[in-house]
């Protein structure tokens, strides 16, 4: 694999490269790590729950679930459920939202290389305190099988565009949908709960981070130190998006997986300065105005977006990855009883 080059993009305008240039990589062929799943042989002649237990284990490491992830999406991924996707109880609590203004030269100074700007981590600042209600959050992000599920049921016109002529391949069902506007997220989870009889929705960026970083309000979803196996993000070389799930030492501390990396989740706020902050008029707020908020980073983004308090948004070209996880109110009994 060629390593990722990225020193030469201090100080670029991101926005005004190539695709290719603004994640580092040269105008030639570069082979991505996995170009073939030489750990297939692994997952051959498993049956039954093994495969999708196997996900689970972190010291099997990216190379191998990969393997047993794209097994799982061309027999059918058990963890993936349509009508009843996998939800996880966040407790109520007090998160610490954004970044301490004391740490901004520092966060700068380690993601200048990335072609990140100081404003953009300004647009973090202050760190306050939040408090954030009992609520639901999805183990993964909406998958592709999912949301072509949720397509053929409405006749909705916007296709993701990262579908070639249309269509996913089958062994991407299981990976997550992006490509997407944060409308058709929106209608998604209108749909699931019509569909369903319950309430989905997106979850505001304050409960995305609660969920990702935690009453800490960790840098990472794992800790305060970045992990290369616990994201698939440039660094890890794989230039494609994974099965949900396959990277398990990201898991975040409510069970959360797929928080860094993968794709971009957008949430149902609408940028707006911190209280006591700033109002950062970027290229995205140049660009859009009030847009939405997402969070996470993706597979072809390095991985300062991977950090829980980074603030993004859908900027209108191919490298944006943008794509959603579901959140539920809990209901009142719920919360009543999770008080006591």
């Amino acid at each position: 694999m060629t390593e990722i080059v990225h020193a030469d993009l201090v100080d670029a305008d991101i926005n005004a490269l190539t695709d290719r240039a603004a994640m580092g990589l040269p105008d030639h062929y570069v082979r991505p790590r996995a170009e073939t799943l030489s750990p297939a042989h692994l997952v051959a002649g498993l049956g039954g729950d093994e495969p999708a237990a196997m996900m689970d284990d972190a010291s099997l490491g990216p190379d191998v679930l990969l393997a047993v992830g794209t097994a799982l999406a061309l027999a059918g991924d058990p963890r993936i459920r349509e009508d009843d996707p996998p939800m996880l109880d966040v407790p109520a609590g007090q998160a610490l939202i954004g970044t301490p203004e004391d740490d901004v030269d520092a966060l700068h100074q380690d993601s200048a290389r990335f072609g990140v700007q100081r404003s953009w981590v300004e647009k973090e600042c202050p760190r306050h305190p939040c408090p954030v209600a009992a609520f639901r959050i999805a183990a993964y992000p909406v998958t592709n099988t999912e949301y072509a599920l949720f397509l053929h049921e409405t006749g909705r016109r916007e296709i993701p565009s990262s579908w070639h002529y249309g269509r996913f391949t089958p062994a991407t069902a299981n990976h997550p949908v992006h490509t997407i506007t944060p409308e058709s997220a929106d209608a998604y989870a209108r749909w699931l709960g019509e569909r369903t009889g319950r309430v989905f929705r997106l979850p505001t960026e304050q409960e995305w981070e609660y969920a990702a970083a935690g009453p800490e309000g960790l840098r990472y979803p794992w800790g305060g130190e970045w992990s290369p196996d616990a994201a698939n993000t440039l660094e890890s070389g794989l230039l494609m998006t994974t099965p949900v799930g396959a990277f398990p030492a990201g898991r975040s501390w409510c069970g959360a997986l797929d928080m860094a990396g993968n794709v971009e989740e957008y949430t149902s706020s609408v940028y707006r300065p911190y209280p006591g902050g700033q109002l950062v008029r970027d290229d995205l707020y140049k660009r859009l105005g009030a847009y939405r908020i997402a969070r996470g980073g993706a597979f072809n983004r390095f991985r300062d977006l991977a950090r829980c308090q980074r603030r993004h948004g859908p900027y209108p070209r191919s490298l944006y990855a943008m794509g959603f996880r579901l959140a539920e109110d809990v209901p009142p009994a719920d919360a009543a009883a999770e008080g006591r």
